[in-house]
């Protein structure tokens, strides 16, 4: 919504002049956030966990993913990227092939890109072909005994290149996760709130019949302010609570950092963000296309918003 915007700067300054604390203390803005948020999303991402930034929030779906499957074993994709605490770098393969390499219980499948990618758009059905890698990924590892918790995914791909996946691969990829006994966890950190345009969320681009078990948001969520979400459904959130062990941040949905996240949401819908997003973006690809047409040394085409606040 813009550096510094006043709305923004207004409903954190108004908030910390009346009341900040922390998440034990029930406060109003909390649960309005929360149903503000619900607004948005699959009416089964009804629960909702606040946090303080993007990789607290992977961490936690990676954590829900164990609790209700009671698996261990993680998918991801190739060079892809969640977060710089030690559970997530173990799942970035971005990272940790830098570092210490890959632990067992981690699986990577190929990036599903058209352009070049292992199948590409002259394959006659490169949706099932790529998904057929997860399902290879999930056979071969119930081979070595192991049990699938999730398929961890960005919903567009950043790292590896700004990736579009075909429309269908998640839910085919869902499909053999389930069947394992996994959950699929969409992380829009990046890609979340109108960025894309035409939907909310990457993953719609995916099709209405898709739904991820899990979406954890972050970077936009409070323009810059240290706020992050993790959305799941009942089922999960219940095995979670079902531990007797609360989930506790003490910043985390704090009434500043919710009146934040509520003039965020604010702001996209008052200045119409989501379909400026479509707008600039269509205009910038089309000039774009225009020069790929012009030098063909341009390959392709892609392009996603600015990634850091």
């Amino acid at each position: 919504v813009g550096h510094c915007h006043p709305d923004v700067v207004k409903a954190a300054h108004e908030q910390n002049q009346l009341l900040n604390t922390n998440s034990r203390y029930l406060h109003d803005n909390l649960v309005d956030y929360a149903e503000r948020l619900s607004k948005t999303l699959p009416e089964k991402l009804c629960i909702f966990y606040f946090l303080n930034s993007g990789s607290e929030a992977n961490d936690l779906a990676l954590r829900l993913a164990r609790q209700y499957t009671k698996h261990k074993d993680v998918i991801v994709l190739d060079h892809a990227y969640h977060g710089h605490l030690t559970s997530l770098i173990d799942i970035s393969p971005y990272k940790f092939r830098n570092l210490e390499g890959q632990k067992e219980w981690v699986h990577v499948a190929p990036v599903p890109d058209t352009y070049r990618g292992l199948y590409r758009e002259d394959h006659k059905d490169p949706v099932t072909a790529y998904a057929n890698e997860v399902k290879n990924i999930i056979e071969q590892a119930h081979n070595r005994g192991r049990k699938i918790a999730a398929f961890f995914v960005e919903s567009l791909p950043s790292v590896g290149g700004q990736i579009i996946p075909p429309a269908g691969y998640f839910q085919k990829v869902a499909e053999h996760v389930h069947k394992a006994g996994g959950v699929f966890i969409a992380d829009e950190i990046q890609v979340g709130f109108g960025r894309v345009g035409k939907h909310f969320w990457a993953f719609q681009l995916q099709g209405e019949d898709f739904t991820p078990d899990i979406v954890t948001m972050g970077k936009p969520i409070g323009n810059g302010h240290p706020l992050a979400c993790v959305a799941t459904t009942k089922e999960i959130a219940g095995a979670f609570a079902d531990t007797g062990v609360e989930y506790f941040n003490t910043f985390g949905g704090n009434p500043v950092s919710c009146a934040i996240g509520l003039a965020v949401l604010d702001v996209i819908e008052k200045e119409h963000l989501q379909a400026h997003a479509m707008e600039v973006g269509n205009f910038l690809m089309k000039l774009l296309n225009e020069q790929k047409i012009k030098h063909p040394i341009i390959g392709d085409v892609r392009y996603q918003c600015p990634i850091y606040i």
